[in-house]
């Protein structure tokens, strides 16, 4: 039984991963140009990335549940939390949470059958 809401975590599990290595450049740079220019738009930009990075916790905790449910293997939603809350943390774990983000996906998208399953 393959669950729709795993494929869009993982796909959402890999928008979050692009945001995230763009995030130190596009914040640097939005800081950079508010100090030449006087601006203040890096609050707004970083408020960007925290919201994908707290959607994507959210998202994985539905994954989670809803895997659990329907016996599929766990470990792909786990990490997408601890990846997407690294991140939703503080911006300065971006390459961990990308990391921990890419293997999530990974086993977001495979939705192999829980260990303790019983093929009937």
């Amino acid at each position: 039984m393959k669950l729709k809401i795993n494929m869009w975590t993982g796909i959402l599990d890999i928008v979050n991963c692009v945001l995230f290595a763009v995030s130190w450049f596009v914040i640097f740079g939005t800081a950079f140009s508010d100090a030449t220019r006087g601006g203040n738009t890096t609050g707004g930009t970083a408020a960007f990335f925290y919201i994908m990075a707290w959607t994507g916790v959210v998202l994985n905790i539905i994954a989670l549940v809803k895997s659990k449910k329907a016996n599929i293997s766990i470990v792909g939603p786990i990490l997408g939390i601890i990846g997407s809350a690294l991140f939703g943390v503080t911006a300065t774990l971006a390459f961990p949470a990308l990391v921990v983000l890419i293997i999530a996906t990974v086993f977001t998208m495979l939705q192999r059958p829980a260990k303790n399953s019983t093929n009937e």
